[in-house]
């Protein structure tokens, strides 16, 4: 059965949206009207997880806040607000609701909530501290454990690991295993946001402060005021941002964009990145002092290849997740198939066993997953000497398109693959299609059409 999720709002058309975007997740959407009629819904069918708006008519979002806030199996709470009721939403937060989407909102936003809230352990796996990290490694475990004594405390813990080693997870159990667990969890990408909108995402704005900025915002930082702010690759923060955060962390106090005084916030700062931060430090591109500001309490998580004795327990959790529905047969792994994904590199980590998993599940036809059913992905190989050669008559910068044309190609034009891939932030990737275009060359997303503009600068070349 698909996990259900209560969207209630007094639009139609902003209940329809929501609930559309849901369902493409792979959910079931249940719709209310008013809070009553939510209340009435939940009581009868307990849903995970809750989208309400804030302003509606017999039963607001905050009184259904309050009342299913002390149900047996609490859901998490999404509220959604207008500009105008920020602050509002920012106080419902304090009082346990687990995110706020702010109108006009992209399907993009509902779906980051989705899978933050629904993703990778469940709602309600992710409250339980046991449940949350599958693992029986030493290492992996010895990290929990220092992770749980300083739950408590509000020091900044910096989080290293390579993509896909669970750094989200770990940053969540430091939320939900102190007290800020009634508080919210606020996640913010730096490297997914554009530098220039970066600033105000994270500190605020002031009405006027800058053109079209026509009424308060509230930051991030404000947001998760009681609880927990997580810094997702933080590595790609530009410098000016660096010295802000600094102050911030220092101070416990930010200054929105256009402000005149500072507001003080009680948060707790976690910070992750795939980078060695020392070796960016080395390099100029990252401020020791805010390192030593942020890694009080470092944690540097090992990749799969280090912890095979984790792959065949994460692989049978994962045959239970995704296994098990009407129409598919698959109810468990065997001995074999485990010793060949023991055998795997997994240079993607706990994130490309998961995928490999939920592939083969939904492809197989029988109620054993053997190895023939696996379906692993080969390591992008080198490129070789020939082909080196090949390109050894162009340009620097044709050679640095063609490089990243080739690779948004081979995966489908998904930038955050492809920076992966290449070892850059997605901004840069961001920033050399925008010079491509500028320069008059329009990139399609699909590998196919991007296939005729590499072989175009292959020619130039």
């Amino acid at each position: 059965m698909k996990p259900r999720i209560l969207v209630v709002d007094d639009e139609p058309l902003i209940r329809t949206a929501l609930s559309e975007t849901i369902r493409r997740k792979g959910f079931e959407s249940v719709m209310a009207c008013d809070g009553e009629d939510a209340l009435l819904q939940f009581r009868r069918s307990p849903t995970p997880l809750v989208f309400a708006d804030i302003r509606m008519p017999r039963m607001d979002g905050l009184e259904l806040l309050k009342r299913i806030k002390g149900a047996e199996s609490a859901p998490r709470v999404v509220l959604i607000t207008a500009y105008g009721s920020v602050e509002t939403a920012v106080q419902a937060m304090k009082e346990g609701a687990y995110d706020f989407l702010m109108k006009p909102f992209s399907t993009k936003r509902v779906e980051e909530i989705l899978e933050r809230a629904m993703g990778a352990e469940g709602a309600y796996a992710a409250d339980s501290a046991a449940a949350a990290i599958v693992s029986r490694d030493p290492k992996i475990l010895a990290l929990l454990s220092t992770v749980k004594r300083v739950a408590d405390d509000a020091a900044s813990i910096l989080i290293q690991g390579e993509s896909g080693t669970g750094k989200e997870l770990f940053a969540r159990q430091a939320h939900l295993s102190g007290r800020r667990r009634q508080g919210p969890f606020v996640a913010v990408n730096c490297a997914a946001i554009p530098e220039s909108l970066l600033e105000s995402e994270l500190f605020g704005h002031e009405r006027g402060a800058f053109t079209g900025a026509m009424t308060r915002r509230v930051g991030k930082f404000e947001a998760a005021d009681g609880g927990t702010l997580l810094l997702d690759e933080i590595s790609e923060m530009s410098a000016p941002l660096q010295a802000k955060l600094l102050r911030a962390l220092q101070e416990r106090a930010i200054d929105r964009v256009g402000g005149s005084r500072p507001v003080e916030v009680d948060i707790r700062v976690v910070a992750t990145t795939n980078r060695d931060l020392k070796d960016e430090i080395r390099h100029g591109r990252f401020r020791p002092d805010l390192y030593y500001r942020l890694a009080v309490v470092p944690i540097s998580l090992p990749p799969l290849r280090e912890r095979k004795g984790d792959i065949a327990l994460l692989a049978r959790h994962f045959v239970k997740r995704y296994a098990g529905g009407a129409d598919n047969p698959v109810r468990e792994i065997s001995p074999a198939a485990i010793a060949r994904l023991e055998g795997w590199s997994w240079p993607g980590n706990v994130r490309e066993l998961e995928s490999c998993v939920h592939r083969s599940v939904l492809l197989c036809n029988r109620a054993c997953l053997e190895p023939s059913d696996l379906i692993l992905e080969t390591m992008i190989e080198p490129a070789t000497g020939e082909q080196i050669q090949e390109t050894t008559g162009g340009s620097f910068r044709a050679m640095e398109k063609q490089l990243i044309l080739e690779t948004l190609a081979s995966v489908g034009g998904n930038r955050m693959k492809a920076a992966e891939i290449l070892g850059v932030s997605v901004r840069t990737i961001r920033n050399k299609l925008r010079d491509y275009r500028e320069a008059g060359k329009i990139l399609p997303i699909t590998g196919r059409e991007l296939a005729a503009p590499v072989t175009s600068i292959r020619k130039s070349s």
